[in-house]
């Protein structure tokens, strides 16, 4: 009687370890995910900010650009000849 109580306590701290197991698998895969999604969330914040930048940039570009062509185009028409 007293083996199949050891045996029987055996089991029951058997399947508790792996219920554990379980849990703590399950944790570290839900941790991984949020780290995975936090790096993803930050990697797509800072490519946009990027984007940004360089749109600003480019449309600065754009109006300098213009502005002398303008000015050029102005000389060459008024300028006497």
């Amino acid at each position: 009687m007293r083996m199949r109580q050891s045996i029987a306590e055996i089991e029951d701290q058997f399947f508790e370890e792996i219920e554990d197991d379980r849990e703590r698998r399950e944790n570290l895969r839900k941790r991984a995910e949020r780290r995975a999604a936090e790096r993803h969330a930050k990697r797509t914040h800072r490519h946009g900010s990027m984007r940004f930048w360089l749109l600003c940039l480019v449309l600065i570009a754009t109006a300098a650009i213009v502005t002398y062509a303008m000015f050029t185009t102005l000389y060459y028409v008024l300028s006497p000849s």
